[in-house]
């Protein structure tokens, strides 16, 4: 199978543009032979939407989706959005389109809501790691904080996922100087893919946004805080920069292709399922998994009320 990630630098608020530009770069990789195509955590927004996230969503039935959805027959596309529920919850969401018909919207399980980001003020938590199949990999999908967590990823392999498709924004310095984002990444893409023996299609987005500090804002988990030329904190403005980075990783935790660091690029490689099954029998990491143990374990952690730890 073809995968194919675009690293875009989205339109903050035009989701008009954005979505010209995603259709066209469809078409391209569908025309490149590309049967999977991913792009970047709320590729159709931008991220500092702040308290215009709810002029910015869509629902599943809006003719915006509709035309994305409908653009990819012949092939599959994850998109980044804000989605609207019915029941008017807002989510930061990845929509997963196969063939022409849309098959879910992933919702973003993990917000950020410390330092500078603040996503839970806006959006919902979703509350499931559904998987589906293509070209006979089975794939999961997770945005951006959903790896920092383990737990989540577990859920996937449990699933018998051969893939996890990544889609995330980070900028080289949103934790401080004495944290580096890019390292950061690129352990962790590689580590649940040498661990799980799976390939990880990782796709962040590149550009800069600003906004004033006096203004609500989405922190989403990539900022470059901008600094006056004497080093001192800029008082109104701050500038954040995403540095891009895609990359896609194989089973055996190696970089097979990786975009450009602050341009916008594109990336694409052949996912063998003759290399994931040589993985396997090769280092069957998880050959030995229980689910149901981590299930009851889960249940005592939990429940029963001899577990001090429990209520920490």
């Amino acid at each position: 199978m073809k995968a194919v990630v675009y690293q875009t630098y989205p339109i903050l608020f035009d989701v008009k543009a954005n979505l010209d530009d995603i259709i066209q770069k469809i078409y391209m990789g569908k025309g490149q032979g590309a049967q999977l195509i991913v792009f970047p955590e709320l590729a159709l927004t931008g991220y500092f939407v702040g308290q215009k996230y709810h002029e910015l969503a869509l629902r599943l039935d809006s003719k915006e989706i509709q035309q994305l959805v409908s653009a990819t027959k012949g092939t599959a596309a994850v998109v980044g959005f804000i989605e609207e529920s019915p029941s008017m919850n807002f989510y930061n969401s990845a929509l997963v389109a196969v063939d022409g018909d849309l098959l879910f919207a992933y919702r973003k399980l993990n917000l950020p809501n410390y330092g500078v980001f603040e996503e839970r003020k806006f959006f919902s938590p979703g509350n499931q790691v559904p998987v589906f199949k293509l070209h006979e990999f089975t794939i999961a999908v997770f945005i951006c904080n959903d790896l920092w967590h383990p737990s989540l990823p577990y859920l996937g392999v449990v699933q018998n996922a051969d893939v996890f498709l990544t889609l995330f924004n980070s900028s080289e310095t949103s934790m401080g100087t004495d944290f580096s984002n890019i390292e950061s990444w690129e352990v962790i893409n590689k580590f649940y893919s040498r661990v799980f023996g799976i390939y990880n299609i990782c796709a962040n987005r590149v550009g800069e946004e600003a906004w004033k500090q006096n203004v609500s804002m989405l922190a989403v988990e990539t900022a470059e805080i901008g600094t006056s030329e004497s080093g001192t904190r800029a008082p109104q403005k701050e500038t954040f920069r995403f540095w891009g980075g895609s990359e896609i990783i194989d089973p055996f935790g190696q970089q097979i292709a990786k975009a450009s660091l602050y341009d916008q690029d594109m990336i694409s490689e052949e996912i063998s399922r003759d290399l994931l099954r040589h993985k396997r029998i090769l280092l069957p990491y998880l050959r030995g998994d229980d689910p149901h143990f981590t299930h009851r374990e889960l249940q005592r952690i939990l429940y029963d009320k001899g577990s001090v730890d429990a209520v920490r």
